[in-house]
């Protein structure tokens, strides 16, 4: 059942606090009491999204927290769709539907909490990470066994494309 579904995948969306990353925030406080904040990324991660695009795959995410962590990584793994500040990420994901000119059975989404479940009720491929909260891996099709921030994305989109026949392609032009 995964395998047909992920044959169908051409976008993968994702949450990020949970997800690209192992959900902690982390806050430093400045001298003049403002606060800066901190994500740490994995660079598996980073690896498997360009992976994801050199093999054919878009991706995007949708977060409910805004983040200039998140819109650098973003850009630096060369993501198509990158919506933050959206705490109800079903509207962003209809957005993102029409924009990308697909249906749902073409999306995969990857998620950890409570409010990634409107999405994944409507993907092609719902997954969840290997720490999601008990919901969210009930709701999932397929839980990796990485957990977000370690790894999970890179499994997801190494599972994409060798289901549709595209990762050695995907490595050789990643490489090259």
């Amino acid at each position: 059942m995964v395998l047909k579904r992920a044959k169908k995948i051409r976008l993968l969306l994702m949450d990020v606090d949970g997800v690209l990353t192992d959900g902690r925030i982390y806050l430093q406080s400045l001298p003049d009491g403002a606060a800066t904040e901190m994500k740490v990324f994995s660079a598996y991660d980073g690896a498997g999204l360009k992976l994801a695009r050199a093999g054919g795959l878009r991706t995007g995410v949708i977060t409910g927290r805004e983040s200039a962590a998140t819109a650098r990584r973003a850009k630096e793994v060369d993501m198509e769709f990158v919506y933050q500040g959206r705490g109800k990420k079903l509207p962003a994901y209809g957005e993102i539907l029409r924009a990308a000119k697909l249906k749902d059975e073409e999306v995969a989404y990857i998620g950890d909490d409570l409010p990634d479940l409107p999405v994944m009720a409507r993907v092609g491929l719902a997954i969840a990470v290997a720490n999601a909260v008990p919901e969210v891996k009930r709701a999932a099709q397929y839980v990796t066994k990485c957990p977000g921030g370690a790894g999970a994305a890179r499994e997801v989109v190494e599972l994409l494309l060798k289901c549709q026949g595209k990762w050695t392609a995907a490595v050789k032009n990643s490489c090259a």
